[in-house]
């Protein structure tokens, strides 16, 4: 009796470029039934192991992803960058807060970026607590990462409290919207939750970005040191011609898959966000708007953005502040996603550790910072209220350190490759460490964390007598990092 294959098909679509096999498919023919029939069933339930045992079906991933996004733009009439003296008079594009749950064995873990400026001190608190609320899950187990674009705001609630005792409540930031937003940020992070994804493999790749970046270090025409070269140098001749110094020329994408389907993708790259602001108009600026178009080449795949360590690293070199060159980066860093994402390569995902350590930063010692000094500035109604912000700025983080409050020195670490975030306008040069204690991973460095210590040096840019009015930190932090850095990235 003949139970022979008639037909063998495979079933395939084209999934964003690649063809994928679906599912294989087998038509049988059977003679009628002569008594055999257990035996014909016997052979058929056979056949199905024994196809089934081939497939590529494999065992439920024990991790799941969830993504969530709301708006974040600021209202009219607020105050952008903490100190700029023009607030927003329109909204050229809008501000988002972008995010996902990494869901496991263990607790949630969650990264959430904001496209705005700085989130410091009690507003770091109040962020992390209520995702972690929302994702029932540890504060240290949530890495909230600000873009750091100037035009938009600054939020520091011990700061703003110290603000509201000398009369100026609401002078650095509207602290309802701030209430209002984490409130809508964190809803948006519940109902991400009633639709996780399974996630199989890590996706890694990275390309090398073009007439970005630049290092804020460069030499005057009589030789000297100056870390002048802001993020709109480049009408300025001595700033334009200057070598590119010191950058990581990488922009990194790790993507989250389900099998042969993309979840979610992750860029970072290192550089000053901005490329012209102080006019009042809100914005993401180039790199909320590249993220945007490479958006819109896949709208199922949810795009994030991260800013690397780059407080010494700025577009300056190739940005004079105008429209002309905001669309030339714009396109630069979309063509960077691109590629980064043309070059990624899929690995199984095995296990997903979460490491973190305490990191103690000592606040700078400058006869300007004491807290005497800071509080005079505070009081003091004949100077301009930017400078009473910028002190009050000061004396939130001089009194987060005398509390021995830590900064979170946070790493997930997917084996292959590693994700860490970083305090503050870390230097670059921090990230390259970072790749060097690994250099055989793939490690993705984030920058702006808590943001209270501002800009961090390295030693060579102390004693090349680097200041900033956006310096909080003492000298010596390099070592103390690079060895909280050490813990966290350690093999296992």
């Amino acid at each position: 009796m003949a139970y022979a294959v008639q037909s063998r098909c495979t079933v395939s679509r084209n999934v964003r470029g690649k063809r994928g096999v679906l599912g294989t498919c087998f038509t049988l023919r059977f003679p009628p039934c002569n008594g055999s029939c257990v035996a014909v069933a016997v052979w058929v339930l056979s056949c199905v192991a024994l196809i089934a045992g081939s497939s590529p079906i494999k065992a439920a991933s024990p991790y799941r992803l969830a993504y969530f996004s709301a708006d974040v733009t600021i209202p009219l009439g607020h105050r952008c960058m903490g100190v700029l003296p023009t607030k927003s008079t329109m909204i050229a594009d809008p501000l988002y807060a972008h995010g996902f749950v990494l869901l496991g064995p263990e607790k949630p873990i969650v990264l959430c970026a904001v496209d705005w400026c700085e989130i410091r001190n009690g507003s770091y608190d109040q962020w992390r607590e209520g995702l972690a609320d929302a994702a029932a899950t540890s504060v240290e187990r949530v890495l909230v990462t600000s873009l750091h674009q100037h035009d938009a705001p600054v939020t520091d609630r011990t700061a703003a409290l110290l603000l509201e005792q000398v009369g100026l409540k609401g002078e650095l930031y509207d602290e309802g919207f701030q209430d209002r937003t984490i409130a809508v940020v964190a809803a948006a992070l519940r109902k991400s939750l009633e639709n996780t994804k399974p996630i199989t493999h890590l996706g890694i790749g990275q390309a090398v970005v073009e007439n970005i970046a630049s290092n804020r270090r460069v030499l005057d025409p009589q030789g000297r040191v100056t870390y002048g070269r802001g993020s709109r140098s480049g009408a300025n001749p001595v700033h334009r011609d200057a070598a590119v110094g010191q950058i990581d020329p990488y922009l990194k994408t790790l993507s989250f898959w389900n099998n042969d389907q993309p979840v979610l993708a992750l860029h970072a790259y290192a550089t000053h966000p901005m490329s012209t602001y102080g006019m009042g108009r809100v914005s993401s600026d180039f790199v909320g708007l590249a993220r945007q178009l490479r958006q819109q080449d896949d709208v199922g795949v949810p795009q994030i953005y991260v800013s690397g360590c780059s407080g010494d690293v700025t577009a300056g070199k190739f940005n004079d502040g105008s429209d002309e060159h905001r669309q030339q980066l714009i396109e630069r860093l979309y063509q960077g996603m691109v590629k980064a994402w043309a070059a990624t390569k899929r690995t199984p995902i095995n296990d997903i550790e979460f490491r973190n350590e305490k990191l103690g930063l000592r606040f700078h010692p400058g006869r300007h910072l004491t807290a005497k000094a800071l509080r005079t500035v505070l009081m003091d109604q004949t100077q301009t209220v930017e400078k009473r912000i910028l002190a009050a700025m000061g004396l939130a983080s001089r009194l987060r350190v005398e509390s021995g409050q830590a900064i979170d020195l946070p790493c997930i670490d997917f084996g292959v490759a590693q994700v860490v975030l970083f305090p503050g306008e870390a230097f670059v040069a921090y990230q390259l460490l970072a790749q060097k204690l690994r250099p055989e991973s793939f490690v993705m460095s984030i920058g702006y964390g808590e943001c209270w210590p501002g800009y961090i040096p390295t030693d060579a840019n102390f004693d090349e007598h680097f200041q900033d009015n956006w310096l909080w930190v003492a000298p010596g932090s390099e070592q103390r990092i690079t060895t909280a850095l050490g813990q966290v990235l350690k093999s296992k």
